[in-house]
Order: structure tokens, then sequence, then C-alpha cells
């Protein structure tokens, strides 16, 4: 950290109205971190100039993204990144000053509600009636269209505390239950759709050395629970003209499933005309092209 002399002389060239001397002034302080997002608010709350406030709350968006990007990358270069954790990071680029411990609080409630009621006796059809009565009749979860153009429904955070959102964050509320309840429960990557497949793995018989094969039983729409078969599915293939190898019984990754999320919020983002936080969202993409495993 600076001294607070060399602070004071940054924050009084806050005004100053050579572009290049704003930019050079800009990156210092957005170097300094979190930490000087204090000394930027006050300085925000005591001007009068709406041209300092926007300069002061552009930083402030700076320095937090700038923080987030590292927590973003850190997390994507974890062996095991967890989805719940990557939807968390995600919320907090709505919500800077979000509490991610009353998030996860949020979360497991929803957890213990549907483990009290599940058992080890249950078929998977049982399994998904319990989730989706306890997500859509006893949390009353509403799902948006993506047509909406809402940022706000993406986020995991609000879902959890106004209990609306689109099919994006109610899925990873959704995987992410069944993750730690251990039903079999995958994102599987069908064009232009977010759709979850019950993968049971069934006993190889013919070479009974090997691994049990992938079996889909069927299909689920995570934004209000529908179920649907393979033949639903072909079907809507066959209408967008997609080959049918597209439909994977591989399982997304948690890296892949926050990549589609993001491409659909920068073109929400777009959609509204807000193309900084678009070029935010792509920022994030490009955290995750590094990898080729995405």
């Amino acid at each position: 950290m600076s001294s607070p002399g060399e602070i004071n002389g940054l924050l009084g060239l806050l005004d100053d109205p050579d572009e290049d001397i704003y930019l050079a002034v800009a990156e210092k302080i957005i170097a300094l971190g979190r930490e000087i997002i204090p000394r930027l608010e006050s300085v925000w709350e005591t001007t009068r100039e709406t041209e300092i406030q926007e300069r002061i709350e552009t930083l402030i968006h700076r320095v937090y993204f700038k923080d987030l990007q590292q927590d973003f990358l850190d997390w994507a270069d974890s062996e095991h990144p967890e989805l719940l954790q990557g939807a968390i990071l995600l919320s907090r680029y709505h919500f800077p000053g979000l509490n991610e411990a009353e998030v996860i609080a949020g979360f497991d409630q929803y957890r213990k509600s549907v483990w009290l009621e599940l058992n080890n006796f249950m078929s998977p059809l049982e399994q998904v009636h319990v989730i989706n009565s306890i997500l859509y009749r006893h949390y009353h979860i509403q799902g948006h269209e993506l047509a909406e153009r809402k940022p706000v429904h993406f986020f995991i955070s609000s879902l959890l505390d106004t209990h609306q959102g689109n099919t994006y964050a109610i899925g990873i509320l959704y995987l992410s239950l069944c993750e730690l309840l251990d039903i079999p429960i995958f994102a599987v990557d069908v064009p232009r759709q977010f759709i979850f497949a019950y993968i049971d793995t069934v006993h190889n018989y013919i070479f009974p050395d090997k691994e049990g094969i992938p079996q889909i039983q069927f299909y689920l729409d995570p934004s209000t629970g529908v179920l649907f078969n393979h033949q639903d599915v072909m079907a809507y293939m066959k209408k967008i003209n997609a080959p049918d190898q597209s439909v994977m019984v591989t399982p997304m990754s948690a890296r892949q499933i926050m990549r589609k999320m993001l491409q659909e919020l920068a073109q929400c983002y777009r959609y509204n005309k807000e193309a900084q936080k678009a070029g935010d969202m792509e920022s994030l993409i490009a955290v995750l092209d590094r990898d080729t495993g995405v």
C-alpha cells in the first residue's frame, strides 16, 4: 500500500482534464486493490462533480473486477472446480459486497430439505420427484425465460434470495444439490439448450472386468422440472438440423457449464446495450479458454 500522502495525491488528480494523466492515475489506483475502495467512496460522497463521480464509479468497478478475475482464475485452475463456487464468484460481479457465507448457508437449507425426503430405495423418478417438489412447490422457485434478457436472473445469490431465476441459475442449484446428494444428474451438451440427463451406470455383462456403461434414463429441464425422453431430444435435434451425435452421454464439466452461462450472460448484456459488462463476461470466458480442457 502506498503512503497516505501518495494516495491523497492520486485522489487529487481524479479531476485532471488531461486524459493521459487521468489514465495513468487510474492504473495506479486500481493497482492498490480493494483497500482503496473506502477512500474512493469517501471522495464520491464529498464531490458534487458528476464527471468525477462517474470516474470513481468506473474505478471501483475495475478494482472489484480485477479482484474477481483473479479469484475466477484460481477457481478455473483448481483440480476439481466446484460449480456452486463458480456461480457464487459470478454473483459477485453483480453484487460486489456479496457475503459468500450467507449464500452457502442459504444453499445448505435447500440441501437439508431435499436430503430429509430422500432414501436409498428410491427409483430415479422418485428421486427427481423429491427434488422437484422441494424446489418448485416448497420453495416456490420460479423459472424465467432467457428471452426476458434480465441479467439478475443468472445469479445464484439472487435466486436463493428471491426464488426467481433462469435455467442457468436454477440449473446450477439443481446440479449442486445432486452432486452433494450422490444423484447422477448431469448437464449434457445439447445445442442451444441447457438440459440435464439422469445417467445410470449399467454393469457390463459382456466384459465384466470393464467399467460400467453409462445409460441415460431421461432428460430434465431445470427451469421447470419437466421430464422428457430420448425421442423428444431427437425430435428437437432434427428440428434444428443438428446431428444426433450432438447429444453427448459424457457430462459437461463445471468449466464448460460456466462458459456456456457466461456466453448467454454476455449476449444478455449486449441486448441491453451494456457493452462494457458484455466485455467483462468475454474476459472471464478468456480465463476459461486458456485451458484447452474447457
